[in-house]
């Protein structure tokens, strides 16, 4: 997972935000380049382009959860666990790293089994089910928004350029 060298963006700084833009660039990049070298990506390229980029983006989601852990404890008191939602709880990479950053906070990780970590779309459906069968209704007039909280009550832990992140 080290032959490539990505970039960590946002690596280390105080906010908790997230940004994928300069790692998916970097990966395509090395891509390009070793289609140019070779004329071809052999499977061992594919493999190590992969690997290497899983090995960023676990990086990334441990150093974000730590800022964001850090903030929380700032501004809300002490957290009881590290959570881990949708698809990406099915991933054993990440749950590893996110096991020892839980543990490095002294924080309980829950994750999902597998079964239920497979389809972001599957989990919103699943919500709205929890919520008619509670009675509750939202208005159809209601545009869509790319971030929108599920708990309008939640606690606000960062923004970013298009809002906050719930």
């Amino acid at each position: 997972p080290r032959r490539f060298a990505f970039p960590r963006p946002l690596h280390g700084r105080p906010k908790p935000d997230f940004s994928l833009s300069g790692l998916k660039t970097a990966v395509r990049m090395a891509a390009e380049d070793l289609r140019a070298a070779s004329g071809t990506l052999c499977a061992q390229d594919v493999a190590d382009l992969c690997a290497s980029f899983q090995a960023a983006v676990a990086d990334m989601v441990a150093d974000r959860c730590r800022q964001a852990i850090r903030l929380f404890r700032a501004r809300h008191g002490e957290p009881t666990a590290l959570v881990v939602a949708g698809g990406v709880g099915a991933n054993q990479t990440l749950k590893t790293v996110l096991q020892k950053t839980a543990d490095e906070a002294c924080l309980q990780l829950v994750v999902p089994p597998p079964k239920l970590c497979t389809d972001n779309g599957a989990m919103i459906a699943w919500a709205g089910a929890e919520r008619l069968r509670l009675g509750l209704s939202d208005p159809l007039g209601v545009a869509p928004r790319a971030r929108w909280p599920l708990d309008a009550g939640a606690v606000t832990i960062g923004s970013g350029r298009l809002g906050a992140k719930a």
